[in-house]
């Protein structure tokens, strides 16, 4: 006996053709898991009778689906689902955010040599301190100050990361029952250790320069009794690209202190801040956080983040990286003093920033005016949309081989209405991200704003 297909049937919404509608339903709940590889597809005419339309309308459906190698035909047996789309092999991958490759093989063996010549086995053998040595601190102190970080090594611990330093941040910053404040749209990374710290997280509205004075104002009057934290991106926004300005800036900072709210600031992308622009953590040092690395200036390899941190809980930082970590990793921390002496850090760092522009300028350039794209000079690019159209523009993407970010990581909401897709245009090379972004604007039609 034959078993009946799993799949409910239905056709996508819109003007176009039944079997164009009938083909994209099926591929964007094979994307989505809701039929497995090796699910059969309902027969011909039972699932002509069943939507409405012509039995060939079904058998055109199911051509485009086989050209596509996303359903096989099993002589004798029907129709099935062939298994994972062109994703599994040659996908290019739009979803990472990473800053575009300027090492160089040779440079990084030339560091490498100079460090086995440099480092002895007694300083590799040794502990350091939890912070990090004080020449590693003091060495991060000067490159934060180029980015408008005004604060002492003493003030400074080193991290596995910004990932490890945000999670510090947060441990330090919110006890339990915390409502952590951010925009309605942030990094997935701050969700991910939100929610495995059991905190509460309230998105709050935004706007082209990022979260709203009015939205804090309001969130903040409407919850006495609780503890409120609030996390930020200022710059270069993860995922929208929104910058604060300098008002802007001053406003969140008068709030937090009219309400006595800590402040996580998250600057890992510093290097993209406008001159003149100051990071919250000089306009109220002593209630912020301020969480960075050298990942996304330089490399993804160079595994080295700083945390900043109020004067009066620099040891009880101490004591929390003493217990997650013991210590800094000592042949990265060298690294980085090698790059941050020779000049290496502010050569790359300039590269990158030059790079991201003209990747920026290309993705512009490339997608179609519909996609309303919003893009800041860094290295990723926003496309908002209705989260569910978000949803299958990205599982319409991945069947044409283009990885993105799900589109709801992001939502502090997963349930509300507004979402859009994140495009990382760093990690690629160009060759490739001309491929992707070709593939990305075909998902947009003349008349609509993308295709759902």
């Amino acid at each position: 006996m034959k078993l009946a297909s799993p799949w409910e049937p239905r056709l996508t919404p819109g003007d176009d053709p039944p079997f164009e509608r009938l083909a994209a339903a099926l591929a964007d709940d094979i994307a989505a898991g809701l039929i497995g590889a090796g699910d059969r597809l309902p027969a011909h005419r039972d699932l002509a009778w069943r939507l409405g339309i012509g039995v060939g309308t079904v058998t055109k459906a199911y051509a485009k689906l086989e050209q596509r190698g996303l359903v096989r035909s099993l002589h004798g047996r029907g129709m099935f689902v062939a298994g994972t789309s062109a994703m599994a092999t040659g996908s290019i991958d739009l979803g990472i955010n990473a800053p575009p490759q300027m090492l160089s093989d040779r440079l990084l063996q030339a560091t490498l040599s100079t460090l086995a010549k440099r480092l002895d086995a007694e300083t590799f053998g040794a502990y350091s301190h939890p912070a990090g040595r004080p020449e590693h601190r003091r060495l991060m102190a000067r490159w934060l100050a180029r980015w408008g970080v005004d604060a002492g090594p003493d003030r400074i611990v080193l991290t596995h990361g910004a990932q490890h330093a945000l999670a510090i941040a947060m441990a330090m910053a919110c006890p339990p029952g915390t409502h952590l404040l951010t925009e309605a749209l942030t990094y997935p990374g701050g969700l991910l250790v939100a929610r495995q710290a059991g905190l509460e997280t309230i998105g709050l509205a935004m706007d082209r320069e990022g979260l709203t004075p009015g939205a804090l104002a309001e969130a903040l009057g409407a919850d006495h009794g609780r503890h409120r934290v609030l996390y930020v991106t200022p710059t270069l926004h993860n995922p929208t690209t929104a910058t604060m300005g300098a008002e802007r800036r001053q406003d969140v900072v008068r709030l937090c202190r009219a309400h006595d709210v800590i402040v996580i600031e998250d600057d890992v992308y510093g290097i993209f801040a406008p001159a003149g622009v100051r990071p919250l953590a000089c306009l109220a040092p002593e209630r912020t956080f301020h969480v960075t690395s050298l990942s996304k200036a330089l490399s993804p390899g160079l595994r080295m983040g700083a945390l900043v941190v109020p004067s009066d809980r620099v040891a009880e930082a101490e004591a929390r990286l003493q217990a997650s970590s013991t210590m800094a990793s000592a042949l990265q921390a060298e690294i980085m003093g090698m790059w941050l002496t020779d000049g290496t850090a502010e050569a790359v760092a300039s590269s990158i920033r030059a790079d991201a522009v003209r990747r920026s300028a290309f993705a512009a350039d490339r997608l179609p005016k519909q996609a309303v794209l919003r893009i800041n000079d860094g290295f990723h690019a926003w496309l908002p949309m209705p989260a569910e159209a978000a949803d299958r523009f990205v599982a319409r993407a991945a069947l044409r081989g283009v990885a993105l970010m799900p589109a709801r990581a992001a939502m502090a909401d997963p349930s509300a209405p507004d979402g859009g897709v994140r495009i990382s245009l760093g990690a690629p090379a160009m060759a490739q991200l001309d491929q992707a972004l070709g593939i990305l604007a075909d998902l947009f039609l003349p008349e609509r704003p993308v295709l759902v």
